[in-house]
């Protein structure tokens, strides 16, 4: 899931980038009002974390105009002034949750997930291909009932994958998706953290659900048809 974290003091903002990523979100930041309600009306996020007291535009005001564009995305605010009345006024503006500094991070996880859960259907919160699911908001992946062990970019990218179901990703694509940086011609990073996953997902009497296009990306497949071009590698 993608998180946007629009927080201007440094330290805060890197430290709950660290704790969701261990988390295995994939996160962006902005460290001000303005940056962060670009980003947010330009992008699909799952959640927004929120300080409330922003450089160019306050945390309210990006609510606001969130609220006011139509977009519905779940927001859990920050704030130093942890006063009833900040509350409310966040909460009516549409907020979907509160959180005073300091906080233990432990708690922002647990407050992030139960909006997670309150805003996403049920029938939603995991991915399925074939019997392979991926449960987006414990970031746990099963296959035949058993529990299988992600690293925390084997789970962006196996989620890029499953979210993509049928779909041709080219390298480029994939790259800027799960490493946030240009494509390499040159490098073979991608090539082998497919081999990790499928190392770990694919069963030997099963149909590979990961396919190699060739001279193009990777596809997610539950079955090869036809008109498939699919390598081994």
């Amino acid at each position: 899931m993608r998180i946007l974290v629009v927080e201007d003091e440094r330290k805060v903002a890197s430290f709950i980038r660290r704790g969701l990523e261990e988390e295995r979100y994939i996160v962006e930041s902005a460290a001000d009002g303005e940056e962060g309600l670009v980003l947010a009306l330009e992008n699909h996020f799952d959640a927004i974390v929120l300080d409330v007291m922003l450089p160019k535009m306050d945390g309210y005001s990006v609510l606001r105009e969130l609220r006011a564009a139509g977009n519905s995305v779940p927001v859990l605010m920050l704030t130093a002034r942890g006063s009833m009345e900040d509350r409310v006024q966040g909460l009516d503006l549409g907020a979907d949750d509160y959180l005073a500094k300091p906080f233990h991070f432990e708690e922002l996880a647990a407050r992030l997930r139960s909006i997670l859960r309150r805003s996403t259907p049920e029938k939603s919160t995991k991915l399925h291909v074939g019997d392979l699911v991926l449960d987006l908001v414990t970031h746990f992946a099963y296959r035949e009932g058993k529990e299988i062990e992600l690293t925390t970019k084997e789970y962006a990218l196996l989620e890029y994958l499953m979210r993509n179901r049928d779909r041709i990703l080219s390298r480029s694509m994939i790259m800027q998706h799960v490493w946030k940086h240009n494509f390499d011609p040159e490098s073979n990073i991608i090539d082998v953290y497919v081999k990790r996953l499928r190392q770990k997902i694919e069963r030997p009497e099963a149909p590979p659900l990961i396919q190699s296009i060739r001279g193009v990306g990777y596809r997610m497949r539950e079955t090869s048809g036809p008109d498939d071009e699919v390598a081994d590698a």
